[in-house]
């Protein structure tokens, strides 16, 4: 009886059927491209005597000047100009000339208070 037994459980593991086997993997998402900010435009950079430097920004008729030692500032434009690409830009607190020599990359700034002149050339 016991070979009986034996007998029935080899001819059962015989009619087994195997699994299926296991579907593939779903592959990985393609890692998305890094997101490119556009570049800025630079700001045109100007360094001056008395360790004043600045970057400025015109936009329709005013100038938007960022110190790196001060507060930023506005300037409206301004009549005045001895030349064509001279340029003039003044608030209560900071009149700016820019287009100067040397090839007009020269700027002047002349500030209220505290009173001084700073002689600018743009980098």
């Amino acid at each position: 009886m016991r070979w009986l037994l034996v007998l029935v459980l080899l001819l059962g593991a015989c009619t087994h059927t195997p699994l299926p086997p296991m579907p593939p993997e779903p592959p990985a998402p393609a890692p998305s491209p890094a997101r490119v900010e556009p570049a800025k435009p630079k700001l045109p950079h100007f360094r001056c005597d008395n360790n004043v430097e600045f970057d400025v920004r015109f936009i329709d008729g005013s100038a938007e000047i960022t110190f790196a030692n001060r507060e930023p500032a506005t300037l409206l434009r301004d009549a005045g100009g001895t030349t064509p690409q001279e340029t003039v830009y003044s608030s209560t607190d900071l009149k700016a000339n820019f287009g100067l020599e040397p090839g007009g990359r020269g700027a002047k700034l002349n500030f209220a208070a505290p009173p001084l002149e700073a002689r600018c050339l743009r980098d």
